[in-house]
């Protein structure tokens, strides 16, 4: 019969505080239930080692005892067996071998809850059964891939995620990888517990037309020479459609002007939005006529 570390078995540090031997047990416990692994025997195995080493280790008693004398059984053992008993129980023989948790062999639990090492160290007495505890479901993840369109919409999509369909809202203003969580739409819960959470996972399409980073929006837009050296107007894509511009005369290549509220929704707040904001871009004809050669070449002496 072999020393169990049971802190190995949760894999928490032997100063660990109750708090945290608790959430380790929890978390083990939830990820090896029989329940959630029917036909997994190996983590059933897991199972049992981890309500035994949590039964050690979460009562003050115990944990005590077992840090004192865990180690050095052996020597306790033979104590007890000349009248003493350091460990508050009696004592099990056993010529099974089993090793330190998972990073050893099996316990071996004699068909019962716990090791024959448990047995030796507290007896039979003032065990608690934990195998039904509650415990809540196992959360879901899940990806909803959305247009950039869509985004700016507050819309309604259907999904279906553990074989149940979802309608679920999407408020305008999401932003790419945003995760929206639906509390209990996750796994069922172990002996009466409650829900897993799901969480879905925004994905947003890249527009053809807008960049956006945050609430506000980029653009290019290209205009002619003649335009930004005549002034003239031009036509500017937004998310409502289009809006005319006056373009003022001598604009230079590069000019940027900002279009107030006419950016992305602002997430959950009604009838606010981002600014849009456009680069003009100034094309440089090319393939030119003698003619049209000519007329630029007389702008040139006339500037000098």
């Amino acid at each position: 019969m072999a020393y169990i570390d049971y802190y190995k078995v949760l894999g928490v540090d032997k100063k660990a505080t109750q708090e945290e031997i608790k959430k380790a047990y929890r978390k083990l416990a939830r990820k090896y239930h029989p329940d959630l692994n029917p036909k997994d025997k190996e983590a059933n195995k897991l199972f049992q080692q981890i309500n035994e080493a949590n039964e050690a280790l979460s009562d003050p008693d115990k944990r005590k005892k077992y840090d004192e004398y865990g180690e050095n059984w052996k020597h306790a053992d033979q104590a007890q067996q000349q009248g003493g008993n350091p460990f508050g129980g009696g004592r099990r023989g056993s010529s099974g071998g089993f090793g330190g948790g998972f990073g050893g062999g099996a316990a071996d639990f004699g068909g019962g809850d716990f090791s024959d090492f448990f047995e030796s160290m507290f007896g039979g007495g003032g065990r608690q059964q934990r195998s039904n505890a509650r415990f809540k479901g196992q959360d879901l993840q899940a990806e909803l891939k959305i247009s950039f369109r869509e985004a700016a919409e507050t819309h309604k999509p259907t999904i279906t995620v553990n074989g149940k369909n979802l309608r679920i809202t999407i408020p305008a203003g999401i932003s790419n990888g945003q995760v929206i969580k639906l509390k209990g739409q996750g796994s069922e819960g172990v002996n009466g517990g409650p829900a897993g959470d799901l969480f879905i996972t925004i994905t947003i399409a890249d527009d053809a037309v807008f960049k956006r980073i945050g609430d506000d929006l980029y653009l290019i837009k290209e205009i002619d020479l003649y335009t930004a050296i005549l002034g003239g107007e031009a036509m500017i894509d937004t998310l409502n459609g289009k809006v005319k511009l006056k373009v003022p005369a001598g604009t230079q290549n590069g000019t940027k002007i900002r279009l107030k509220g006419k950016g992305f929704p602002v997430y959950k707040k009604d009838g606010e939005s981002g600014n849009l904001f456009i680069t003009y871009t100034v094309n440089i004809p090319v393939n030119l006529t003698e003619k049209q050669t000519e007329l630029f070449k007389q702008l040139q002496e006339l500037s000098m």
